[in-house]
């Protein structure tokens, strides 16, 4: 006789794309989800013989993936939202972010932005983001607050801003917050230095002690742009790759953000060293920072990870548009039509970013034992009929509008395109209270 397993919830689909090894595309299978992880992957006609669960939600036109990973973002910057587009990186930063950064955020709008981001990023499919910003702790407030999964930044940058005086007061703000709320279930940390033209060698070198002693990643902007290049010449001689090497810092702790200008020694240096690379198409295209060398990294192995940017300079929390773009961009910039296929792609949008993170034994993909981090997609509308291959539909002609769910950690945070967790009156509310703050002191 058959055992009966008692369970929270049974998502039945037309399919499961676990982002598997194999890279699997399982026809009407279903997710087994009891106390927050996955319990089992079957095929729908035989779970009810396995499982009796609490709850039965049919996704017969739908495909489940794991939740996407933006692993870079700024997502409390969304309040700057078109703020000042169509500008080049180092006068958008000095004449208007930074500026504004100094009049008006604090814990309030740190919290309110974050709140604003992950409503945009579940909606989007998005279950954990890895944000550097000030205020960290009002970022976790927000994350918790949800229930979304989210890696917190330890910002440092060596100049003064409203949330700390120097270089050691990130540092010591950040570390108590990590201690505070380490462990949870939900979170995990990163050092953020902001990039190698504010972040001095020896501050860099505090963060490399503490990061081997604290065992998490290093988060920085690295080669975005020929300026930071040029800076990195004047100042200390060398290109800032050179740079990290010298101090210690390139290794699989590294989580380099952007690596839009490398030349073929800084490439083998990454695959050397193990380090992470994160690609952010819309925000290097945006700022005419140019074209990261993704084909090449892949080409030696680099693992690659998906991340947004911040709103205020791409203008979308989208995942979704992010793998279109790269992969778009990988065939055009290679001249193969075969790099970066589209399987490749939603890796890139989801293990690859939780092995970046050092989370992929949590979430990433869908697993046994595995956190329930799941995304639905809806494959009603017409312009996805036919439908010969789903995986192609995700990353060629699916867009964020088609996410129906969302389950972190087997909490539903989307359910028929609706938040369950958040309230969308009082996230405008909030949102145009602050437009009208930085409208008004412009």
């Amino acid at each position: 006789m058959t055992h009966i397993n008692e369970i929270d919830t049974l998502i039945e689909a037309r399919w499961v794309i676990p982002v598997d090894a194999q890279q699997s595309v399982l026809d009407n299978h279903a997710v087994a989800v009891h106390q927050g992880n996955i319990a089992d992957i079957l095929p729908s006609h035989t779970a009810h013989t396995k499982f009796n669960p609490k709850n039965t939600i049919n996704l017969n036109n739908h495909a489940l993936i794991p939740g996407l990973v933006n692993a870079h973002t700024h997502a409390a910057m969304i309040l700057m939202r078109g703020l000042a587009d169509d500008l080049p990186l180092m006068t958008w930063l000095n004449k208007y972010i930074w500026p504004t950064e100094n009049r008006h955020v604090n814990e309030s709008f740190v919290l309110d932005g974050t709140r604003l981001a992950c409503a945009e990023m579940l909606r989007s499919g998005i279950t954990c983001f890895n944000d550097m910003y000030f205020f960290p702790e009002a970022i976790a407030q927000g994350a918790l607050d949800i229930g979304m999964r989210a890696a917190i930044g330890m910002i440092a940058i060596d100049f003064p801003t409203p949330y700390a005086s120097d270089a050691d007061d990130y540092l010591t703000k950040g570390v108590a917050l990590r201690d505070k709320l380490h462990p949870n279930p939900l979170l995990s940390f990163c050092f953020a230095p902001h990039a190698p033209y504010t972040v001095s060698n020896q501050t860099l070198t505090h963060i490399l002690t503490y990061a081997e002693q604290l065992e998490v990643p290093i988060h920085i902007h690295l080669h975005e742009t020929t300026d930071e290049i040029n800076i990195g010449m004047e100042s200390h001689g060398m290109r800032p790759i050179e740079r990290m090497q010298q101090l210690g810092l390139l290794g699989p702790g590294l989580i380099a953000v952007h690596m839009v200008h490398l030349n073929d020694n800084e490439i083998q240096l990454m695959r050397q060293h193990g380090c992470h690379v994160v690609h952010c198409p819309s925000s290097n295209l945006k700022l005419a920072n140019g074209f990261s060398p993704i084909p090449l990294l892949l080409d030696n192995g680099v693992n690659i990870a998906l991340g947004t940017d911040g709103a205020a300079s791409n203008n979308r929390l989208d995942i979704f548009e992010e793998m279109r773009l790269a992969a778009l961009l990988a065939k055009a910039t290679s001249g193969c039509a075969d790099t970066l296929p589209a399987y490749q792609a939603l890796e890139m949008a989801t293990i690859n970013g939780a092995c970046a993170l050092g989370i992929d034994s949590v979430t990433g993909s869908l697993e046994r034992g595995k956190a329930a981090d799941i995304t639905a997609i809806d494959f009603s509308d017409l312009h996805l009929s036919p439908c010969y291959d789903p995986v192609s539909h995700l990353v060629y002609a699916a867009g964020r509008e088609q996410v129906s769910h969302v389950w972190v950690n087997g909490k539903i945070l989307l359910e028929d395109k609706q938040l369950t967790t958040l309230d969308d009156a009082e996230l405008r509310r909030r949102a145009l209270y602050w437009e009208s703050c930085i409208k008004s002191s412009a």
